[in-house]
């Protein structure tokens, strides 16, 4: 019956998805709801009003296990129809902690030298994996026609910080030694990822841009976890009711860091880097009713204070996750567009 009520569940998104505002907006309740000056887009109000109806509980009341299977079942629930690549090839990138498995997404269209993007799932380092983020990585390689290189970095809490760290920079690497074989310009490389992801992304864009080795071209943060020592403001206004919640965020740091200083490392928290001068131009993705707005927002204004290249852009209706349901949620879709377009616009 899961696998029957997950379809299920899509397809009432999908049909969701396509109904026009005002009815959203009735079905959801009648009011916008207004906070900070922003109104909840009425598709993300009607999908937390059905989440709340079918008794969603918060990770942060599962074990680690429990919200791995969560996230595999919502993943499920959200993924729509599959776009089609020309060809999805799994591998395993060696490290000295041992193999990290990989995914590559290669899209339709005349071959060529495309840009390589390197992508770190989100899921606050304890949850999410290459299934998990299928849907976004070929949303990804589809909009940007780019090719895109997931990573399965490990989990925490079995491998707590700095493993994940250690992981992606690895996988960067590898990539950038790989890129011409795989088909790829390695003048070209991004580093990406949503959340705990878009963390590792900006960790991995500063060490590369301070180490003797290859750099990324540019980097693309979605909704990042840049500051894991202090909550921002944006914890108090969203701290429960919009998807991701504190006390999730809580769990997952708890979880993620082996204690309480480790928050201080920039390898942690890239918000609490010293120099910011020499890291690749960035792309910086907030959502308008999410608890790491206020941190992400921070991250851009200090890339942009180190004069480094910025183009933010907060999708003011939505929540945490929308990167997520490009498959079922054409605003969604449209905002996931403009991203990957600022993207083409940095690499080429």
């Amino acid at each position: 019956m899961g696998d029957i009520g997950d379809r299920l569940q899509g397809a009432v998104a999908g049909v969701v998805g396509r109904l026009p505002p005002s009815v959203l907006r009735r079905l959801a309740g009648g009011t916008p709801i207004v906070v900070d000056g922003q109104e909840l887009d009425a598709e993300v109000q009607l999908a937390l009003a059905m989440l709340r109806m079918t008794g969603h509980r918060s990770l942060d009341r599962m074990t680690p296990s429990q919200a791995r299977e969560e996230l595999r079942r919502s993943a499920r629930v959200f993924a729509g129809t599959p776009i089609p690549m020309a060809r999805i090839e799994p591998d395993a990138i060696p490290t000295p902690a041992g193999p990290i498995p990989v995914r590559l997404y290669v899209p339709r269209g005349p071959d060529r030298r495309r840009p390589l993007v390197v992508y770190y799932h989100g899921g606050g380092w304890v949850v999410g994996g290459l299934d998990t983020h299928d849907t976004t990585c070929r949303f990804l390689a589809h909009e940007i026609d780019a090719a895109v290189l997931a990573v399965d970095y490990r989990l925490a809490p079995e491998s707590r910080f700095p493993a994940a760290v250690d992981d992606a920079f690895a996988a960067f690497e590898w990539a950038a030694r790989a890129a011409t074989a795989l088909g790829c310009d390695p003048d070209r490389i991004v580093v990406a990822g949503d959340s705990a992801g878009g963390n590792l992304a900006a960790v991995v864009a500063r060490v590369a841009a301070t180490s003797n080795g290859p750099r990324p071209a540019a980097q693309l943060l979605v909704y990042p976890v840049t500051d894991l020592s202090t909550k921002h403001p944006s914890y108090r206004t969203f701290s429960s009711g919009f998807f991701l919640t504190e006390a999730e965020m809580d769990w997952y740091r708890g979880h993620y860091l082996p204690d309480a200083s480790a928050a201080r490392d920039p390898r942690a928290s890239p918000l609490l880097a010293t120099d910011l001068r020499d890291v690749p131009p960035a792309v910086v993705v907030t959502a308008g009713f999410d608890v790491l707005r206020d941190e992400g927002e921070a991250y851009a204004g200090r890339l942009r204070d180190a004069g480094v290249r910025v183009e933010h852009r907060r999708i003011a209706g939505q929540i945490h996750g929308f990167a997520n349901a490009t498959g079922v949620s054409p605003v969604a879709r449209r905002a996931m567009g403009e991203v990957a377009a600022l993207v083409r616009a940095v690499v080429g």
